[in-house]
């Protein structure tokens, strides 16, 4: 996989200092102290009027900043197989998810692409069916992204565009315990080098499967008194990596029910854990208003739905114009006669093959736009039948009732007419209309070839 972050999309402007270029006061006492130093060194200077946002208390610059409230969630799915999207993309809409990471993904390559209202952006091994992550994000959302990071297998990030500050979220999928040392060393180096070039003014949240245990005991700054279970070593690893880092675990914040605390149960149920994890900076601590599971969500898998909500401000960004598409299925008649009689008062006599193309393409495209309609924009048809989600509703149903041996039925209803749909899909039927590009690049050859 790609270390050296070759595939990014506009994830910093060129005056962003990075994370790794100073330190950032995390903690009310770093910045208070660092607040008094620096006015006794201005003290003897004129004032500005006014303050900064990191002079102001907590409380004002959350009445500044924080003004709407948005879900971030992250799911382990254990592979996102056949019709498994279509179900976790209508979990996102019934619980009102904004932000969704995924783990286990399990798909080969990576890129990013469109299905209804939600943008997938996605990494995996080249050629293996192996880890694999994701991050989505509904049309609310999607709006803001700057860009995104497709790191590698076991990490993507995307960068919104916030007010005043912009957001980097990274999911995570880490190797689980029984890994070599060296495959979790590595998995750490990575996601220090991509925290280290996040811009240091950025709101962070990484979120994913770690596979370990904080446990219960509250740890300063980093843990909340309500973990679960007993710390192992991975849980340890974790701990200090958001000393090193600044970052709290927000789901051992909130008093919940231990319902709303494991993320992960065992296949024969005895057994129930909490491995996953939504981090956040420090400083952003008071952003996030709860923290928990939503054991009624299902899609398959044995990690619970684990989400949390903050209060920020996005910005929109502004929607750069795509191509004009024309319905070449319903090209009139009137286009014909428009370009013939334009290409008959066409002079041919020396002219430089560039400007007679340039002369030769206006005439199409404005005999287009005047005559010929534009394509309207379709919703595809889901291949994944109704009665393949009725029966995903029906088992997270009896997930919801504890109906362990109906939810094993319903999973291999849901696998069989899922499988069923996929193979009755029709394929896509190719217009015979021809290209408009093709038939310009074919105009082009034709004039460049009569007047040489």
């Amino acid at each position: 996989m790609d270390k050296d972050n070759k595939h990014i999309k506009v994830m910093t402007l060129e005056d962003e200092p990075l994370r790794s270029e100073g330190v950032q006061h995390a903690t009310g006492e770093e910045r208070r102290a660092s607040t008094s130093r620096s006015r006794a060194d201005e003290a003897a200077g004129p004032k500005p009027k006014g303050r900064s946002v990191a002079d102001m208390p907590g409380s004002e610059r959350k009445v500044q900043c924080c003004k709407e409230k948005y879900c971030i969630g992250t799911w382990n799915v254990r592979t996102m197989n056949l019709g498994k999207l279509e179900v976790v993309k209508n979990e996102m809409a019934r619980i009102n998810i904004d932000i969704l990471g995924i783990s286990e993904l399990k798909w080969t390559g990576m890129g990013e692409f469109s299905s209804d209202d939600h943008h997938i952006y996605y990494c995996g091994q080249e050629t293996r069916k192996r880890n694999g992550v994701a991050l989505i994000v509904n049309k609310r959302v999607a709006k803001a992204v700057l860009g995104c990071n497709l790191k590698n297998d076991r990490m993507i990030s995307i960068r919104i565009q916030g007010r005043p500050f912009n957001i980097t979220v990274i999911q995570v999928y880490a190797p689980t315990t029984g890994a070599e040392e060296t495959e979790i060393d590595q998995f750490y180096e990575d996601l220090q080098h991509l925290i280290e070039v996040t811009p240091k003014k950025d709101v962070l949240l990484i979120i994913g499967d770690w596979n370990a245990k904080v446990g219960r005991q509250e740890i300063k700054g980093t843990t909340g008194k309500f973990g679960l279970g007993d710390q192992n070593e991975a849980g340890q690893r974790l701990i200090e990596f958001c000393q090193e880092n600044k970052l709290v675990i927000t789901n051992t914040l909130f008093q919940q029910h231990k319902r709303r605390l494991y993320t992960w149960t065992s296949p024969d149920g005895q057994h129930r854990n909490q491995i996953d994890y939504i981090l956040c900076s420090q400083r952003w601590r008071s952003s996030i208003q709860s923290a928990k599971t939503r054991p009624g969500a299902d899609c398959g898998s044995d990690h619970q739905l684990l989400i949390a909500k903050f209060k920020l401000k996005l910005k929109k960004v502004g929607k750069t114009t795509g191509p004009v598409r024309y319905n070449l299925s319903q090209i009139p008649y009137e286009y014909t006669v428009e370009v013939r009689n334009r290409f008959k008062d066409l002079d041919l006599v020396d002219r430089v093959p560039e400007e007679l193309w340039m002369e030769a393409r206006n005439i199409v495209q404005e005999a287009a736009t005047k005559t010929i309609p534009m394509k309207r924009k379709c919703k595809k048809a889901k291949w994944l039948s109704n009665e393949a989600l009725q029966i995903a509703e029906e088992r997270r149903q009896a997930k919801c009732k504890g109906d362990s041996e109906r939810y094993r039925k319903l999973n291999a209803d849901f696998q069989r007419i899922a499988s069923a749909s996929l193979t009755m899909q029709k394929p896509l039927t190719v217009s015979t209309t021809a290209n408009y590009g093709k038939f310009l690049k074919k105009w082009e050859c034709l004039i460049t070839s009569s007047v040489s």
